[in-house]
């Protein structure tokens, strides 16, 4: 393998590019591993710290939230700043996030670990895609990122499992304590190790658009999450103002980023009709996904009656076949394109969110994971070969604009998902609570919530199903642009 990589400079170019994406790639996984780790544990820290899942759920939800709110500007901070120093900086928020999180006394402090974790991981994603899109040529670009997906892939789906474990035989503390060590030995690791990649051109902030970017995919996100709170209906202040002055902020930012010389993030990609495309099936498979990843472990624990460990294991087989998959899929990418990849991915996508909406209580064990698996195969078929797809096309200095928009759309669509469809289930589930009266039974209140809120996700994955039969192969249209000029 050696000689190889040094004789034709393998996937990655060199053996020194190699290391410097697996410092990034042991950062990224654990980063994002936690995106999903408090899942299986959020019913043991309501009953712990005395809370509601319409305030547990901020745990999840505002770690999305910042993440998103945070990744437009990243596409400013790696032009700004070298690879090491921001790849650094964002490992050590990560890592003090995660000690407030573990020594926490109530939920605000708790929520400010998460936020921290967050800030950390909102850097470190984009970072690592523009890094790899900087040293790969495109024909190699599938495979490359399909090695990633198995870490990107992996680490969400198996962190519900290992949550269940550890919960099970330990406090919800220990989540984070677990974490602590591997992070650290990431800023050793990377301080020593770590090389610079990005050229750096020490563009200028606007603040302006910071600002509105803020308050616009905020203001979004708040305003859908407090519809699930208690006594608060769609038609209060405080969901459809947030939602009103969110989208009025985005208005704005989208028509000052096209009309300035040097904008913070350049909306010019959604010129291109693959990112286009790619962007609104990423957006609907953020949703479902992360949306099942919340839902799918309360109803398990809650409505079934599985311990943390048996919810947590119900997950693992899906998060195995991700991994296993990724490179597969990555090289089936470079030799055939994205179109099937998607349409076949989404198509089993559909399949079981339909099937897990008529989950009921005497639904099989063994079945609930065998569909959470073809789910998971779903995504990984998918996942990374549209997001190369969608960046192929465009132009080198839009690279880390791409990333950003992608990335920050992803992590906002899963906050949204989240939110929206939590909010579905609680709803739904007081509605049958009080239409069956005195006799409501609450188990049978969760599934029918549940039904819903998956029937909903059916709906939104089928029309990104249609959306992908339009999917092109980007290396035709980059080819035509290189030789007319950008």
């Amino acid at each position: 393998m050696d000689q190889k990589i040094e004789k034709d400079g393998g996937t990655f170019g060199s053996k020194e590019n190699l290391l410097v994406i697996i410092v990034m790639i042991f950062g990224v996984f654990v980063a994002i591993l936690n995106e999903t780790l408090l899942n299986v544990a959020l019913p043991k820290i309501m009953a712990d710290i005395g809370i509601e899942p319409s305030t547990a759920q901020w745990l999840s939800t505002g770690y999305l939230l910042v993440i998103g709110v945070l990744i437009p500007v990243t596409a400013f901070l790696i032009e700004r700043f070298t690879t090491r120093g921001l790849f650094l900086s964002a490992m050590g928020l990560f890592t003090l996030g995660t000690l407030i999180a573990a020594i926490s006394p109530n939920f605000a402090v708790l929520l400010l670990g998460r936020v921290l974790q967050a800030a950390g991981t909102g850097l470190m994603f984009p970072l690592l895609t523009n890094v790899v899109f900087a040293m790969v040529p495109l024909e190699k670009r599938g495979s490359a990122m399909g090695t990633i997906g198995i870490v990107i892939t992996f680490a969400p789906a198996i962190g519900p499992t290992l949550s269940g474990i550890i919960v099970e035989h330990f406090s919800w503390r220990v989540l984070f304590y677990s974490v602590l060590p591997i992070a650290l030995f990431v800023i050793v690791f990377a301080f020593i190790k770590l090389k610079n990649v990005t050229e750096v051109s020490r563009p200028s902030i606007d603040l302006v658009s910071l600002f509105l970017s803020t308050v616009g995919f905020g203001g979004i996100v708040f305003g859908f999450s407090s519809a699930g709170g208690e006594n608060v209906e769609w038609t209060s202040n405080e969901v459809w103002m947030p939602i009103v002055i969110g989208g009025v902020s985005l208005a704005l930012f989208t028509w000052r980023q096209l009309t300035m010389a040097h904008p913070m993030l350049d909306l010019r990609t959604f010129r291109y009709p693959i990112f286009r495309l790619s962007t609104v099936i990423m957006i609907i498979v953020m949703m479902a996904m992360f949306s099942a990843m919340m839902l799918l472990p309360i109803f398990l624990q809650n409505g079934l009656g599985y311990s943390p460990l048996k919810a947590g294991f119900v997950m693992l087989p899906g998060g195995i076949v991700m991994g296993i998959m990724s490179p597969v899929t990555g090289r089936l990418f470079d030799k055939f394109g994205a179109k099937w990849l998607a349409v076949i991915g989404l198509g089993l996508m559909a399949v079981t969110l339909w099937r897990f909406a008529f989950i009921t209580v005497t639904t099989p064990y063994l079945e609930i994971m065998v569909m959470n698996t073809l789910l998971m195969l779903g995504i990984s078929m998918l996942m990374m070969p549209v997001m190369t797809n969608a960046l192929n096309q465009l132009p080198v200095p839009l690279y880390p604009h791409g990333t950003a928009i992608i990335s920050t759309l992803q992590q906002v669509a899963g906050a949204v998902g989240t939110a929206l469809l939590v909010t579905v289930m609680s709803t739904s589930a007081e509605r049958f609570m009080e239409q069956a009266g005195s006799t409501a039974d609450p188990v049978l209140a969760l599934t029918a919530g549940m039904k819903t809120a998956f029937l909903i996700s059916f709906g939104l994955v089928v029309i990104a199903w249609i959306v992908a039969f339009k999917i092109k192969r980007a290396k035709a249209v980059m080819e035509t642009r290189e030789a007319s000029g950008y």
